[in-house]
Protein backbone atom coordinates (compact mmCIF):
# COMPACT_ATOMS: atom_id res chain seq x y z
CA UNK A 1 0.00 0.00 0.00
CA UNK A 2 1.25 3.47 -0.89
CA UNK A 3 1.79 5.97 1.92
CA UNK A 4 1.25 9.75 1.71
CA UNK A 5 2.34 12.35 4.24
CA UNK A 6 0.13 15.44 4.24
CA UNK A 7 1.32 18.62 5.97
CA UNK A 8 -1.42 21.14 6.80
CA UNK A 9 -3.72 22.27 9.60
CA UNK A 10 -6.67 20.57 11.30
CA UNK A 11 -10.01 22.34 11.66
CA UNK A 12 -12.01 20.30 14.18
CA UNK A 13 -15.33 21.53 12.74
CA UNK A 14 -15.62 22.48 9.10
CA UNK A 15 -14.38 20.63 6.06
CA UNK A 16 -10.94 21.61 4.81
CA UNK A 17 -7.24 20.76 5.02
CA UNK A 18 -6.57 17.53 6.93
CA UNK A 19 -10.23 16.88 7.73
CA UNK A 20 -10.70 16.43 3.99
CA UNK A 21 -7.30 14.99 3.04
CA UNK A 22 -7.23 12.20 5.62
CA UNK A 23 -10.65 10.61 4.91
CA UNK A 24 -10.54 11.16 1.15
CA UNK A 25 -7.08 9.76 0.49
CA UNK A 26 -7.64 6.90 2.93
CA UNK A 27 -10.90 5.97 1.20
CA UNK A 28 -8.95 5.82 -2.07
CA UNK A 29 -6.88 2.99 -0.62
CA UNK A 30 -3.76 4.97 0.25
CA UNK A 31 -2.30 5.14 3.77
CA UNK A 32 -2.39 8.75 4.95
CA UNK A 33 0.02 10.08 7.56
CA UNK A 34 -0.70 13.55 8.95
CA UNK A 35 1.60 16.30 10.19
CA UNK A 36 -0.71 18.97 11.62
CA UNK A 37 0.70 22.48 11.62
CA UNK A 38 -2.08 23.87 13.82
CA UNK A 39 -5.37 22.84 15.43
CA UNK A 40 -8.38 25.15 15.02
CA UNK A 41 -11.75 24.80 16.74
CA UNK A 42 -13.38 25.53 13.36
CA UNK A 43 -12.11 26.72 10.03
CA UNK A 44 -11.69 30.45 9.54
CA UNK A 45 -15.09 31.10 7.98
CA UNK A 46 -16.58 30.77 11.48
CA UNK A 47 -16.41 33.65 13.95
CA UNK A 48 -14.42 33.47 17.18
CA UNK A 49 -12.47 30.31 16.36
CA UNK A 50 -9.59 29.16 18.57
CA UNK A 51 -6.20 28.14 17.22
CA UNK A 52 -3.22 26.29 18.66
CA UNK A 53 -0.01 26.63 16.67
CA UNK A 54 2.00 23.41 16.44
CA UNK A 55 5.06 24.70 14.58
CA UNK A 56 7.45 23.84 17.41
CA UNK A 57 6.23 20.23 17.39
CA UNK A 58 6.90 19.53 13.71
CA UNK A 59 10.63 18.79 13.88
CA UNK A 60 10.42 16.52 16.97
CA UNK A 61 7.70 14.51 15.20
CA UNK A 62 9.69 14.09 12.00
CA UNK A 63 12.89 13.34 13.95
CA UNK A 64 11.04 10.40 15.52
CA UNK A 65 9.96 9.21 12.08
CA UNK A 66 13.58 9.31 10.89
CA UNK A 67 14.57 7.04 13.79
CA UNK A 68 11.79 4.68 12.75
CA UNK A 69 13.06 4.78 9.14
CA UNK A 70 9.65 5.84 7.82
CA UNK A 71 9.29 6.12 4.03
CA UNK A 72 6.71 8.16 2.15
CA UNK A 73 5.63 7.56 -1.45
CA UNK A 74 4.33 11.13 -1.62
CA UNK A 75 4.48 14.31 0.45
CA UNK A 76 1.53 16.64 -0.03
CA UNK A 77 1.44 20.14 1.44
CA UNK A 78 -1.58 22.39 1.68
CA UNK A 79 -2.13 25.46 3.84
CA UNK A 80 1.08 26.42 5.66
CA UNK A 81 0.46 29.21 8.14
CA UNK A 82 3.85 30.93 8.26
CA UNK A 83 7.18 31.40 6.54
CA UNK A 84 8.74 29.24 9.27
CA UNK A 85 6.45 26.36 8.35
CA UNK A 86 7.47 26.72 4.70
CA UNK A 87 11.12 26.35 5.69
CA UNK A 88 10.28 23.28 7.80
CA UNK A 89 8.46 21.77 4.82
CA UNK A 90 11.60 22.25 2.71
CA UNK A 91 13.62 20.41 5.37
CA UNK A 92 11.11 17.56 5.36
CA UNK A 93 11.33 17.31 1.57
CA UNK A 94 15.13 17.03 1.85
CA UNK A 95 15.01 14.42 4.62
CA UNK A 96 12.16 12.24 3.36
CA UNK A 97 12.11 12.97 -0.37
CA UNK A 98 13.93 11.23 -3.20
CA UNK A 99 13.42 9.91 -6.69
CA UNK A 100 10.68 7.56 -5.51
CA UNK A 101 8.80 10.18 -3.45
CA UNK A 102 6.33 12.49 -5.21
CA UNK A 103 6.37 16.07 -3.90
CA UNK A 104 2.90 17.59 -4.46
CA UNK A 105 2.35 21.22 -3.40
CA UNK A 106 -0.89 23.15 -3.21
CA UNK A 107 0.41 26.67 -2.36
CA UNK A 108 -2.72 27.82 -0.53
CA UNK A 109 -2.45 31.56 0.10
CA UNK A 110 -4.72 33.63 -2.18
CA UNK A 111 -7.81 33.81 -4.36
CA UNK A 112 -9.79 36.30 -6.43
CA UNK A 113 -6.76 38.54 -6.92
CA UNK A 114 -5.91 38.93 -3.22
CA UNK A 115 -3.65 37.29 -0.67
CA UNK A 116 -5.35 35.86 2.40
CA UNK A 117 -5.23 38.36 5.32
CA UNK A 118 -2.46 36.51 7.21
CA UNK A 119 0.00 36.65 4.29
CA UNK A 120 2.22 39.21 2.54
CA UNK A 121 4.54 39.29 -0.47
CA UNK A 122 7.43 37.83 1.54
CA UNK A 123 5.26 34.79 2.24
CA UNK A 124 4.34 34.54 -1.45
CA UNK A 125 8.01 34.56 -2.46
CA UNK A 126 8.85 31.88 0.09
CA UNK A 127 6.00 29.79 -1.28
CA UNK A 128 7.48 30.24 -4.74
CA UNK A 129 10.75 28.85 -3.40
CA UNK A 130 8.93 25.90 -1.89
CA UNK A 131 7.22 25.20 -5.23
CA UNK A 132 10.65 25.05 -6.86
CA UNK A 133 11.27 21.80 -4.97
CA UNK A 134 8.09 20.09 -6.17
CA UNK A 135 7.26 17.46 -8.73
CA UNK A 136 3.74 18.88 -9.14
CA UNK A 137 2.27 22.22 -8.06
CA UNK A 138 -1.41 23.18 -8.26
CA UNK A 139 -1.81 26.94 -7.71
CA UNK A 140 -4.90 28.83 -8.71
CA UNK A 141 -4.43 31.81 -11.03
CA UNK A 142 -4.16 34.33 -8.18
CA UNK A 143 -1.48 32.31 -6.40
CA UNK A 144 0.44 31.86 -9.65
CA UNK A 145 0.37 35.60 -10.26
CA UNK A 146 1.74 36.42 -6.80
CA UNK A 147 4.53 33.85 -7.13
CA UNK A 148 5.59 35.04 -10.60
CA UNK A 149 5.07 38.83 -10.32
CA UNK A 150 2.36 38.71 -12.97
CA UNK A 151 -0.57 41.09 -13.19
CA UNK A 152 -3.78 39.35 -12.11
CA UNK A 153 -6.58 39.44 -14.66
CA UNK A 154 -10.15 38.29 -14.24
CA UNK A 155 -10.56 38.19 -18.02
CA UNK A 156 -7.80 36.43 -19.93
CA UNK A 157 -7.06 34.31 -22.97
CA UNK A 158 -5.07 31.13 -23.53
CA UNK A 159 -1.83 33.03 -24.18
CA UNK A 160 -2.07 34.57 -20.70
CA UNK A 161 -2.43 31.09 -19.16
CA UNK A 162 0.48 29.69 -21.19
CA UNK A 163 2.68 32.61 -20.12
CA UNK A 164 1.78 31.95 -16.47
CA UNK A 165 2.62 28.27 -16.86
CA UNK A 166 6.02 29.08 -18.37
CA UNK A 167 6.78 31.40 -15.45
CA UNK A 168 5.69 28.74 -12.96
CA UNK A 169 7.91 26.19 -14.71
CA UNK A 170 10.83 28.60 -14.29
CA UNK A 171 10.38 28.35 -10.50
CA UNK A 172 11.62 24.78 -10.76
CA UNK A 173 8.61 22.46 -10.36
CA UNK A 174 8.60 19.57 -12.82
CA UNK A 175 4.91 19.95 -13.61
CA UNK A 176 2.72 23.00 -13.05
CA UNK A 177 -1.07 22.73 -13.10
CA UNK A 178 -3.19 25.86 -12.93
CA UNK A 179 -6.62 25.38 -11.36
CA UNK A 180 -9.78 27.40 -11.91
CA UNK A 181 -8.93 28.10 -15.55
CA UNK A 182 -11.94 29.20 -17.61
CA UNK A 183 -11.38 29.63 -21.33
CA UNK A 184 -15.00 29.60 -22.45
CA UNK A 185 -18.36 30.64 -21.04
CA UNK A 186 -19.74 28.24 -18.44
CA UNK A 187 -16.59 26.11 -18.29
CA UNK A 188 -13.74 25.77 -15.80
CA UNK A 189 -10.92 23.33 -15.20
CA UNK A 190 -7.17 22.83 -15.24
CA UNK A 191 -4.30 23.65 -17.58
CA UNK A 192 -0.95 21.96 -17.04
CA UNK A 193 2.58 22.08 -18.42
CA UNK A 194 5.57 19.76 -18.19
CA UNK A 195 8.69 21.84 -17.50
CA UNK A 196 11.14 19.58 -19.35
CA UNK A 197 9.13 18.84 -22.49
CA UNK A 198 6.91 21.91 -22.71
CA UNK A 199 3.98 19.57 -23.30
CA UNK A 200 0.63 20.93 -22.10
CA UNK A 201 -2.74 19.46 -21.26
CA UNK A 202 -6.13 21.01 -20.59
CA UNK A 203 -9.35 19.71 -19.12
CA UNK A 204 -12.55 21.72 -18.82
CA UNK A 205 -15.89 20.74 -17.31
CA UNK A 206 -19.13 22.59 -16.60
CA UNK A 207 -18.83 25.33 -14.01
CA UNK A 208 -21.11 24.91 -10.99
CA UNK A 209 -22.46 28.25 -9.81
CA UNK A 210 -21.65 27.83 -6.10
CA UNK A 211 -18.65 28.23 -3.80
CA UNK A 212 -17.82 26.25 -0.69
CA UNK A 213 -14.88 26.27 1.68
CA UNK A 214 -12.46 23.37 1.16
CA UNK A 215 -13.19 22.49 -2.47
CA UNK A 216 -9.55 23.14 -3.37
CA UNK A 217 -8.46 20.72 -0.66
CA UNK A 218 -10.88 18.12 -2.01
CA UNK A 219 -9.54 18.58 -5.54
CA UNK A 220 -5.88 18.28 -4.48
CA UNK A 221 -6.51 15.30 -2.21
CA UNK A 222 -8.26 13.39 -4.98
CA UNK A 223 -5.53 14.23 -7.49
CA UNK A 224 -2.64 13.08 -5.30
CA UNK A 225 -4.57 9.99 -4.20
CA UNK A 226 -5.28 9.07 -7.82
CA UNK A 227 -1.62 9.50 -8.72
CA UNK A 228 -0.71 7.08 -5.93
CA UNK A 229 -3.25 4.65 -7.40
CA UNK A 230 -1.19 4.66 -10.61
CA UNK A 231 -3.31 6.94 -12.77
CA UNK A 232 -1.70 9.28 -15.27
CA UNK A 233 -1.52 12.95 -14.39
CA UNK A 234 -4.18 13.80 -16.99
CA UNK A 235 -6.58 11.14 -15.66
CA UNK A 236 -5.90 12.07 -12.03
CA UNK A 237 -6.75 15.73 -12.62
CA UNK A 238 -9.76 14.88 -14.78
CA UNK A 239 -11.22 12.71 -12.00
CA UNK A 240 -10.39 15.36 -9.38
CA UNK A 241 -12.08 18.12 -11.40
CA UNK A 242 -15.19 16.09 -12.21
CA UNK A 243 -15.62 14.71 -8.71
CA UNK A 244 -15.20 18.10 -7.06
CA UNK A 245 -17.92 19.49 -9.34
CA UNK A 246 -20.17 16.48 -8.62
CA UNK A 247 -19.68 16.99 -4.88
CA UNK A 248 -20.67 20.65 -5.12
CA UNK A 249 -23.82 19.65 -7.02
CA UNK A 250 -24.63 17.03 -4.38
CA UNK A 251 -24.16 19.60 -1.60
CA UNK A 252 -26.58 21.97 -3.31
CA UNK A 253 -29.29 19.29 -2.93
CA UNK A 254 -28.87 19.20 0.85
CA UNK A 255 -32.02 20.72 2.43
CA UNK A 256 -29.95 21.89 5.40
CA UNK A 257 -27.98 24.15 3.01
CA UNK A 258 -24.56 23.72 4.62
CA UNK A 259 -22.44 26.84 4.06
CA UNK A 260 -19.23 25.73 5.75
CA UNK A 261 -18.15 22.87 3.48
CA UNK A 262 -19.11 20.33 0.84
CA UNK A 263 -20.79 16.99 1.54
CA UNK A 264 -17.85 14.96 0.28
CA UNK A 265 -18.88 12.00 2.44
CA UNK A 266 -22.00 11.53 0.32
CA UNK A 267 -20.07 11.14 -2.94
CA UNK A 268 -17.45 8.55 -1.90
CA UNK A 269 -19.21 5.78 -3.88
CA UNK A 270 -18.96 7.84 -7.08
CA UNK A 271 -15.28 8.52 -6.45
CA UNK A 272 -14.43 4.87 -5.92
CA UNK A 273 -16.38 3.92 -9.04
CA UNK A 274 -14.44 6.52 -11.06
CA UNK A 275 -11.19 4.98 -9.84
CA UNK A 276 -12.32 1.58 -11.07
Amino acid sequence: MKRILTIQDISCLGKCSITIALPVISAMGVETVILPTAVLSTHTMFQGFTVRDLTEDLIPITDHWKKEKVHFDAIYTGYLGSAEEIEIAKKIFDEFGGEDTLIFIDPVMADNGKLYPAFDMNYAKRNAGLCGKADIIVPNITEACFMTDTEYKESYDENYILDLLKKLSALGAKKSVLTGVSLSEGKTGVYGMDRDTGKTFIYQNDRVDAQYHGTGDLFSSIAVGALMRGLSMEDAFRIAADHTADTIRETLKNPEKPWYGVDFEATFPKLLKALG
